[in-house]
């Protein structure tokens, strides 16, 4: 029983390491966008996929068939809904006027691509209310004035 143990865990060991050599730079990059990080120097969004990673490792052997990118993503969305209260202070991100929720809606709608029941099924949350979060970040990120350019007084 050992051998077979021993050999399943380097399998299971294999697949997931095969999966994060190709989706950690996509969920990095949205973790990056949701701590409003720079995605060159993220420390808070490493460690949130990192945290999200481990979730979805433990969670491997469960997964039978189901997207393993959906379910980082979705570890990946819970632990920075549990931990936004660290990601208040700006970091200079576009997205940091936006509270938690709306944050996550647009993020997973605009830059991850989810229709609105997926992103109701990742957030656990009504589509109702994701509709109302989306309408909002929206409605906040266009309220958003544009600074005037910068002009130098040189003629052109």
């Amino acid at each position: 029983m050992g051998t077979r143990r021993a050999a399943a865990d380097r399998r299971r060991a294999r697949e997931f390491e095969t999966f994060t050599a190709g989706a950690a730079g996509r969920l990095l990059h949205v973790a990056a966008l949701l701590t409003g990080e720079n995605p060159t120097h993220c420390p808070a969004a490493e460690r949130l996929l990192t945290a999200a990673l481990a979730d979805t490792y433990a969670a491997w052997d469960t997964l039978r068939g189901e997207d393993p990118y959906a379910c980082a993503r979705t570890a990946l969305a819970a632990r920075f809904g549990a931990s936004s209260w660290r990601h208040r202070r700006p970091r200079g991100g576009v997205l940091t006027r936006l509270g938690t929720r709306e944050r996550l809606v647009l993020v997973l709608r605009l830059h991850e691509g989810l229709g609105e029941d997926q992103t109701a099924a990742t957030l656990d949350l009504p589509p109702d209310r994701v509709r109302a979060l989306y309408a909002h970040a929206l409605s906040t990120m266009r309220s958003r004035p544009v600074p005037a350019p910068h002009v130098d007084g040189a003629a052109r």
